[in-house]
C-alpha cells in the first residue's frame, strides 16, 4: 500500500512541477478590466516578464520589461519565488525517484530509501509553498488596485496563469504531504517489526531444565 501512495505522491508532484513550467511563461497573469468602459479598443495583459496588448483586429504587440530594478517589488519577489519553486521541484523529483519502493535506485535498503523519499516530500512542499506565496502575492496586488477608487492607472483582473499556478501549488503540497505520510508509515512498521528480547526475564526465551518433565522409575526397573 505504501508503494502505491508513494507512486501517487510522485505523480502529483510531477504534475505540479509541469504546471509551474506552464504558468511561468503564460502571458495572462493579469488582464485589463472592461468594468466601467463603454468602448474598449485594446486589451492589455501581463505576466512576470512582459506586457502585451491586442486590438480589435487581433494584432498582438508584446514588449519585455526594460529594467529589473524598475519593477515593483512584488514582481521581483514573485520571479524569485517561481524560479525557486522550479528548483525545489527538480530536487524533489530526483529524491523521490531514488526513494520510492517501486524503483531499484539506492539498492534494497528500504529504511534509507524511505528517508530519501521524505526529503523529496519536503522539496515538493517547499515547491508548493513558493508557488502559493508568489501567486497569492501577485493576485493580492491585482485585487488591491482593482478596488482602490483612487488608483489612476489601468485596472486589471486575475488571468488564467494565476489559476494554473494555484492548481500547481495545491498538487505539490498534496504530493509532498503524501510522501511524508508514507515515510511515517514505513518507520512505524519497522519499529513494530523489531522487538528486542526483554532483559527482565532472560529465561523465558530459553527452556529451563528445572521445568523439564521428570520420569519416576520403580525399584523393579533396576536390575
Amino acid at each position: 500500500m505504501n508503494a502505491i501512495v508513494e507512486g501517487f505522491a510522485l505523480f502529483l508532484g510531477f504534475i505540479g512541477w509541469l504546471m509551474i513550467g506552464v504558468a511561468l511563461p503564460n502571458r495572462n497573469w493579469k488582464v485589463s478590466s472592461v468594468d466601467g468602459n463603454v468602448i474598449t479598443t485594446s486589451t492589455i495583459y501581463e505576466n512576470l516578464w512582459m506586457s502585451c496588448a491586442t486590438d480589435s483586429t487581433g494584432v498582438h504587440n508584446c514588449r519585455d520589461f526594460p529594467s529589473l530594478l524598475a519593477l515593483n517589488g512584488y514582481i521581483q519577489a514573485s520571479r524569485a519565488l517561481m524560479i525557486a519553486a522550479m528548483v525545489f521541484g527538480t530536487f524533489g523529483l530526483v529524491a523521490s525517484l531514488a526513494g520510492i519502493q517501486c524503483t531499484k535506485i539506492g539498492g534494497d535498503n528500504y529504511a534509507l530509501k524511505g528517508r530519501i523519499a521524505a526529503i523529496g516530500g519536503v522539496f515538493f512542499i517547499l515547491q508548493g509553498l513558493c508557488t502559493m506565496i508568489a501567486i497569492s502575492w501577485y493576485a493580492a496586488n491585482i485585487t488591491q488596485q482593482f478596488f482602490d477608487q483612487l488608483y489612476p492607472g489601468t485596472k486589471y483582473e486575475i488571468g488564467e496563469g494565476l489559476y494554473i499556478g494555484w492548481s500547481s501549488g495545491i498538487l505539490s503540497l498534496c504530493g509532498g504531504g503524501c510522501l511524508m505520510c508514507s515515510c511515517k508509515l514505513d518507520t512505524a512498521e519497522e519499529k513494530r517489526a523489531y522487538q528486542p528480547p526483554s532483559r527482565g526475564n532472560p529465561r523465558s526465551a530459553v527452556g529451563s531444565p528445572q521445568h523439564a518433565p521428570s520420569i519416576n522409575y520403580g525399584r523393579n526397573a533396576y536390575v
